[in-house]
């Protein structure tokens, strides 16, 4: 059968009569031409949508195991939308929910880092102040059961699904724990907030770590500036921002994160296909890290906000940008919500840094360039100390620390100096800028 404007009003007739309601692909075909213009579709695209209906109906009913209506309709919303680009997609019910999470920054858990390690998961650090720390864990146990139901055989993204849950919902874990017999926790879940900012003092310089752009992003950054201004006050040097590796995230994110370095300017632009639209984004007045050396950390993993970041202070010239080439992510996801708690997400724009560079497939190039590479100390003859002395007297101070020989969850940024060259170079970097400042002041 031919959908065009002739035969529209009995497609109308026939579905109010419940004869067509089992052929969803002609119920879409009369859904897209209802919400079109009649003027806008050639007979080669009613062509085309006739084709749809007959690939539906023949796979419906000829394909070796059967498919559901809902299966068939979303498969090929989705095959239209990545065939555009790699970023353009369809969001069932569970991908849109898992979105709406991960950009808000909040779920309902227990609040631990996890990783998987064979088979089984390992509690990377648990988050301060959640259930997870409250409850005892700690970094290195592994996580063998959930509700008395073994972890082997799931996946990291099944297993995290399986922890979260609704707040105030109890959940029982099975750990094992090095040294001593297994046991079971029972942990009531509560809002986490999920932490994309992590900062700490390498010296007299401030370190910040951002892993995504989420909802939680700008108050994280904007926290770790104070502390960084009550903990070192005048003595600071400089900042180090972390992008390496974070995949990007909120466009909204990314701009208010480079305003709070910026007194001026544009911070990026976009353009989509309609001129009218284009839109130019610009710093409000006050640098609340108050004129700071900044350098900025990125590599291959750096993406799409990460780059509009690095690529706003690096044309105004605000910050270095050391490391390696960014990933080269120049354009704009919009997400549409659709009926029944699903949505797409549509490219619908490219980005430009201020001086009107897209970056798209080229990426933002560092004003020093450095490979990822470990510091590793120079191997010497071993040297003789007073304890490895016959008869050497003991320490007695009591107060003195043991040291330990473990490190427990993840290396701090003072740890990570001393083996990760960009790191490193990034410090001696502000180190040396400090030390060029103090002369030419004196």
């Amino acid at each position: 059968m031919v959908i065009n404007k002739t035969t529209l009003k009995t497609f109308i007739s026939l579905f109010k009569g419940n004869v067509l309601k089992n052929s969803v692909a002609y119920i879409f075909a009369i859904i897209v031409v209802l919400n079109t213009p009649s003027h806008a579709y050639s007979n080669d695209t009613y062509r085309q949508l006739n084709l749809f209906g007959d690939v539906f109906e023949r796979v419906r009913a000829e394909y070796v195991d059967e498919v559901t209506d809902q299966q068939l309709i979303e498969a090929a919303i989705n095959g239209m939308l990545t065939s555009l680009d790699p970023h353009s997609s369809f969001l069932n019910a569970k991908s849109f929910k898992d979105m709406r999470v991960q950009t808000k920054g909040e779920f309902g858990g227990i609040g631990i880092e996890v990783t998987m390690e064979n088979g089984l998961i390992k509690v990377v650090s648990p988050i301060d102040d959640t259930p997870g720390a409250k409850a005892g864990l700690e970094p290195g146990d592994l996580i063998t059961h959930l509700n008395s139901e073994a972890i082997l055989g799931l996946t990291l993204r099944q297993a995290v699904d399986k922890m979260r849950g609704p707040v105030g919902k109890e959940i029982v874990l099975g750990v094992r724990r090095e040294g001593i017999k297994p046991f079971k926790l029972t942990i009531k879940r509560a809002i986490i907030k999920i932490s994309s900012v992590r900062h700490e003092a390498i010296e007299d310089i401030g370190y910040i770590r951002i892993t995504t752009f989420n909802a939680q992003t700008t108050l994280g950054l904007k926290k770790a500036l104070k502390n960084f201004k009550e903990q070192l006050g005048r003595k600071q040097v400089g900042l180090i921002l972390d992008l390496r590796n974070n995949p990007g995230g909120l466009l909204n994110q990314a701009i208010t994160v480079s305003d709070i370095f910026l007194d001026h300017g544009e911070i990026v632009s976009t353009r989509g296909r309609d001129p009218e639209k284009a839109s130019r984004i610009y710093a409000k007045p006050g640098d609340l890290s108050e004129g700071l050396p900044i350098v900025v950390l990125i590599n291959t993993g750096s993406a799409s906000a990460s780059e509009i970041v690095a690529g706003a202070l690096q044309d105004h010239k605000r910050a270095i940008i050391l490391g390696t080439q960014s990933f080269g992510k120049g354009s704009v996801q919009t997400i549409v919500p659709l009926t029944g708690e699903v949505a797409m997400r549509l490219t619908t724009s490219r980005y430009y840094t201020p001086s009107g560079r897209s970056i798209q497939k080229t990426g933002i190039t560092p004003d020093i360039i450095v490979d990822a590479a470990k510091i590793e100390k120079n191997k010497t003859r071993v040297q003789r100390r007073e304890t490895d002395l016959r008869g050497a007297l003991d320490n007695t101070d009591k107060n003195k620390k043991a040291a330990s020989s473990k490190t427990k969850g993840r290396p701090s940024a003072k740890v990570m100096a001393k083996t990760d060259y960009q790191l490193a170079r990034a410090v001696d970097l502000l180190k040396g800028l400090a030390v060029l400042k103090t002369r030419l002041v004196n």
